[in-house]
C-alpha cells in the first residue's frame, strides 16, 4: 500500500511523500479529535516553482506567485492529489480523511492570515481542531522547522506547500529528519520588509499581513507617491518601520489598493515571501539543497526604490 500511495501522489505532482505513525502524536493532538481511529498520517509536499518568484524578484509582475504558488496549489493541485490517494485507500477498505489548511478560520479574535483578506476570516471558531501543519510535516519526515516557522526540505528549502491524509490503515512510518538545514542565520528576519519576524522567529501575523500586501513602498513598484496620505506616520509605514496593532493594521490594509487580489480571498503577495526567498538563497549558497539549478536564484543586485520618492510634499487638492 505504501509504495502505491507514493506512486499515485507523485504522478499527481506531489514531490515529497512521508508517513508518520499515530503513536508519535500526543493523545490530545487534533488528529484524534478529527478522526479518533487514525493509525497513520500521510504528508504530501509540493514544490513551489522558482520561476513564480521571478516577477517579484525583478519587480515586474506579481500575480504568478499568488495565483500559481498559492491559489492554484491550495485549491486545485493539492486537493486533487489528496483525493486520488484517498480514493485508493478507501478502495482498499480503509478510511481516508484529507486535511488541508482552512485559510479563513481563526481561533483567536485578533489573529489573521496574511495570505487572505482580513475581512474574509472567521474568528473565534474551532481552529484548535486544525492540525499544526509544520509540526505534522516534521513528524511525517518531510523536512525540519526553520527559525521563522517555515518547513525546510532537502530538495526545495522553504519553497513547498503541503497537506495531509489521516487514515486507519497501518503503514510503515518514515524516519523524522535530523535537523541540519537551519543554522539560525537570521536572514529570514532581516529580509522581511516590515520587520514582522521577532529575533526568536515568532511572526507577528498582522505586521506580516500589512507588508505581505505591499505597505513598504521601497519594495512596491505599484505604490503611488501619495500613498497613505491621510496617515500621520505614512513615511514610517512606507519605510517598513511602523509597528502595527490589529486595529491600525486593518486601517492600513483598507488603504492598500495597489494590486488586485486573486480569487478565493487570496491577497497578492507584494513581498513575494521575502523571508522564504532569503532562506532559500542562504541554503543554496551553502550547497545544502539537493535540487540544483544552472543559475543562482539571485544573479543581480536586489532592487529597491528610494524613500525620498515618497517624502516630497503632497499637493493639496
Amino acid at each position: 500500500m505504501k509504495s502505491k500511495i507514493i506512486k499515485i501522489a507523485k504522478e499527481n505532482l506531489a514531490d515529497l511523500v512521508g508517513f508518520a505513525s499515530a503513536s508519535s502524536f500526543d493523545k490530545n493532538d487534533p488528529i484524534f479529535k478529527i478522526f479518533p481511529e487514525t493509525k497513520t498520517v500521510i504528508g504530501l509536499a509540493f514544490r513551489v516553482l522558482r520561476g513564480v518568484y521571478r516577477g517579484t524578484e525583478e519587480g515586474t509582475t506579481y500575480y504568478q506567485y499568488t495565483t500559481m504558488a498559492v491559489e492554484n496549489m491550495e485549491e486545485t493541485i493539492m486537493p486533487k492529489a489528496q483525493l486520488l490517494v484517498s480514493n485508493f485507500i478507501e478502495a482498499n477498505g480503509n478510511i481516508a480523511v484529507p486535511q488541508r489548511r482552512h485559510q479563513q478560520i481563526m481561533q483567536d479574535e485578533n489573529s489573521t492570515n496574511p495570505e487572505v483578506a482580513y475581512d474574509s476570516i472567521y474568528r473565534n471558531k474551532k481552529a484548535e481542531n486544525q492540525l499544526d501543519f509544520t509540526a505534522t510535516a516534521v513528524k511525517c519526515g518531510l523536512g525540519e522547522k526553520g527559525l521563522s516557522g517555515a518547513l525546510l526540505t532537502d530538495d526545495y528549502g522553504p519553497f513547498v506547500r503541503y497537506c495531509f491524509i489521516l487514515t486507519d490503515a497501518e503503514i510503515e512510518p518514515d524516519e523524522v529528519k535530523v535537523a541540519h538545514l537551519c543554522d539560525n542565520c537570521g536572514k529570514c528576519i532581516k529580509a522581511c520588509p516590515g520587520k514582522a519576524i521577532h529575533e526568536n522567529g515568532e511572526v507577528n501575523d498582522w505586521q506580516c499581513a500589512v507588508y505581505y500586501n505591499g505597505a513598504n513602498g521601497t519594495k512596491n513598484p505599484f505604490m503611488p507617491y501619495d500613498a497613505f496620505a491621510d496617515f500621520e506616520n505614512r513615511i514610517e509605514i512606507i519605510a517598513g518601520e511602523a509597528k502595527v496593532t490589529p486595529e491600525t493594521a486593518r486601517k492600513i490594509l483598507d488603504n492598500i489598493y495597489f494590486y488586485p487580489p486573486a480569487q478565493h480571498a487570496y491577497q497578492c503577495s507584494i513581498c513575494g515571501r521575502a523571508c522564504d526567498t532569503a532562506c532559500y538563497m542562504h541554503l543554496e549558497e551553502k550547497g545544502l539543497l539537493k535540487k540544483k539549478f544552472k543559475t543562482k536564484f539571485r544573479e543581480r543586485e536586489e532592487w529597491r526604490f528610494s524613500l525620498e520618492d515618497f517624502e516630497q510634499p503632497i499637493p493639496t487638492p
